[in-house]
């Protein structure tokens, strides 16, 4: 192997080595912001299920209150 192979093959690993820090670097950025998604859905649930919740109860609290009305006292 002579030095312009040498030379060719250490900058095809240098060229390589470039890709793979931005393919990192890209991912590490996806990630975060998946991360950031994923924590806004999980509050977003959370929510929702609460909502749920509470519209549950209020029903139940009518349908007692109209089965009450409807037995004669």
């Amino acid at each position: 192997m002579n030095s312009d192979d040498a030379e060719l093959d250490l900058k095809k690993l240098e060229a390589r080595t470039e890709e793979l820090i931005h393919t990192c670097s890209f991912l590490k950025e996806e990630n975060s912001s998946l991360r950031t998604r994923q924590d806004s859905l999980v509050a977003e649930r959370a929510a929702l299920i609460e909502k749920t919740e509470l519209a549950r109860n209020r029903i139940e609290a009518m349908i007692t209150r109209l089965k009450s009305m409807e037995t004669p006292q």
